[in-house]
């Protein structure tokens, strides 16, 4: 079984965001793996390590998790995370022409590479941090014309017959649902509870490969991604205003009064 993991490098929850450009200023923030693929890494693990004859991860067990992203080359950063938690490579899609790609073109670079690399089972984590869409999961089924299963909180494959069933986590509650290999899954972060990456793990994953194709070996237009070819663009953002200082109230037997008024000004009652 081959598993492909989605993951993409964000800006640090706690960086302090800034747009330049229409963009978000990436280069000037630190940046991690996001949060939330994690969870669909470590699922990508445990079902491989489910179901390999020696309960390990790992080419010689017959089932591989590879890593895929699209990003600058810093990207490599994030990919090293995952790689340390246990999957077996990697692949990344750089390129100065993907620069303010949205999720469509996102779609389309990682749907190449997964069409190209007839992988069984994709997992996705439900977003990103930075751009808070929860779209390219169900993009990525439908330009590879494949299930998709989103909002997993549980997720059982069976191999042998190419099964897999999902418990879907919803507002209204939960729906079980099932289909045939091969599948788009995204995965909520209750699902499991990602593993941190040991010393052994961190110093193999220095390595493990990282094929870095090109737009032009995935049959890509440039033209087709980028800020360029985006169906929506920032045209201006402004720094949200600093908090105002509260309002200290001192009852000297009119503090009643005092809130009353308060609130009548800001047109609370």
């Amino acid at each position: 079984m081959k598993i492909a993991v989605a993951v993409k490098q964000v800006p640090d929850s706690w960086a302090e965001k800034k747009m330049s450009g229409g963009l978000l200023d990436r280069a000037g923030v630190d940046a991690v793996l996001n949060d939330l693929d994690e969870y669909a890494v470590e699922e990508a693990l445990r079902l491989v390590e489910k179901h390999s004859p020696t309960g390990e991860a790992g080419e010689g067990s017959g089932h591989t998790v590879t890593i895929i992203s699209m990003g600058p080359d810093r990207a490599t950063e994030a990919i090293r995370k995952a790689l340390s938690m246990g999957a077996d490579n990697a692949i990344l899609i750089s390129d100065p022409a993907l620069a303010g790609s949205d999720a469509l073109a996102t779609s389309l670079v990682l749907s190449k590479i997964i069409e190209r690399e007839k992988f069984d089972l994709v997992l996705c984590g439900t977003e990103s941090t930075d751009a808070r869409m929860s779209v390219v999961p169900a993009m990525l089924a439908e330009r590879l014309n494949i299930a998709q299963l989103t909002f997993a909180g549980s997720l059982e494959v069976d191999p042998a017959t190419s099964k897999i069933s999902v418990a879907r986590t919803t507002d209204a509650g939960i729906e079980n649902m099932e289909s045939t290999l091969p599948a788009v899954v995204s995965v909520i972060e209750k699902i499991n509870e990602p593993r941190y990456p040991s010393f052994k793990g961190i110093m193999a994953s220095k390595k493990k490969p990282i094929a870095i194709p090109t737009l032009s070996e995935l049959g890509i237009d440039s033209q087709a991604v980028g800020i360029g070819s985006a169906w929506s663009t920032v045209n201006n953002a402004q720094e949200r205003a600093a908090r105002a200082a509260g309002i200290k109230v001192v009852d000297d037997g009119n503090g009643g009064k005092v809130f009353a008024d308060f609130l009548a000004e800001k047109r609370l009652i």
